[in-house]
């Protein structure tokens, strides 16, 4: 059976979970509400979805004997968050169906590989540049100060990251972080920031949730607003764009699931993408 061939989970069987977040909790509530087992694999003797789940396999995520065993366990697997090995995904993929796929994460995963991919989309992202030694740093265009620089892995609700005013700040930046690869983004006029949630089927047709604005606090997102409310043609617009760009990086990616596009809106009106999300929302 092929990743992309059509098979139906009918009630009773088992779905796999990598990671045991709250996220994981809730997907495992959905799936048991519908007739589902759940099997869940994180490393935490307690997690949130360890504890509602039907099967917690206390394992680390390349765990080769807990993957297997997850894979045996299911017919199919996700995961709860983005930065599970990206490896492991493809392990678990020769054995059950996996989604989203080893290789999709691995390119969102990391800040320069998903910035590249999503400008050959062209679609617009900040200007930016790669940052992997100081001599980069030193190299970087005089545009892109003042900035922020984001390490290019791990990093999330605003961990990860430090607003520079000078390539001297910059500088000191990179070095608290360890010296790993960053990514230096210019500072954008930025009017507000939109979500736009899609699920993807193996059969390419995706649905799209109604778009969300966001407020964030301290760097974490605290209000996210969906309900349907009225708009004027430019923001229908904008929102349409926003849309029709969140699918075309589904498709790029060859995105089987659900996938989160976050956009900047300017306050000129234009958008540009933050970072993509692959898992629940």
């Amino acid at each position: 059976m092929t990743q992309s061939t059509p098979f139906l989970i009918a009630p009773g069987g088992w779905l796999g979970m990598l990671g045991g977040g709250q996220l994981g909790r809730m997907f495992c509530h959905a799936a048991q509400s519908l007739g589902y087992k759940v099997a869940v694999l994180d490393p935490a003797a307690e997690c949130p979805a360890g504890m509602v789940a039907d099967l917690h396999i206390q394992a680390a995520y390349d765990d080769e004997a807990g993957l297997a065993r997850l894979a045996q366990t299911c017919q199919a697997v996700t995961t709860e968050f983005e930065n599970v090995p990206a490896d492991s995904l493809r392990a678990l993929a020769t054995q059950c169906r996996v989604s989203p796929a080893g290789d999709a994460v691995a390119i969102v995963q990391d800040r320069i590989a998903e910035k590249t991919f999503i400008a050959a989309q062209g679609i617009p992202v900040a200007p930016h540049a790669a940052i992997r030694s100081e001599a980069d740093l030193n190299a970087a265009s005089d545009t892109l100060f003042p900035g922020i620089l984001k390490v290019a892995r791990l990093g999330y609700d605003g961990k990860g990251q430090a607003r520079i005013n000078t390539r001297e700040e910059a500088i000191a930046a990179f070095a608290e972080f360890g010296g790993v690869a960053c990514v230096l983004e210019a500072l954008m006029p930025l009017d507000y920031e939109i979500s736009v949630v899609l699920a993807r089927g193996f059969d390419g047709a995706s649905v799209v949730f109604p778009v969300a604005r966001n407020v964030h606090v301290d760097g974490i997102l605290a209000v996210s607003t969906a309900a349907p409310v009225q708009q004027d043609a430019a923001h229908a617009e904008r929102q349409a764009r926003a849309t029709e760009a969140a699918q075309a990086i589904a498709q790029g990616l060859g995105y089987h699931g659900v996938l989160c596009v976050e956009f900047f809106v300017l306050q000129d009106g234009s958008l540009i993408v933050n970072e993509i999300a692959p898992r629940p929302h």
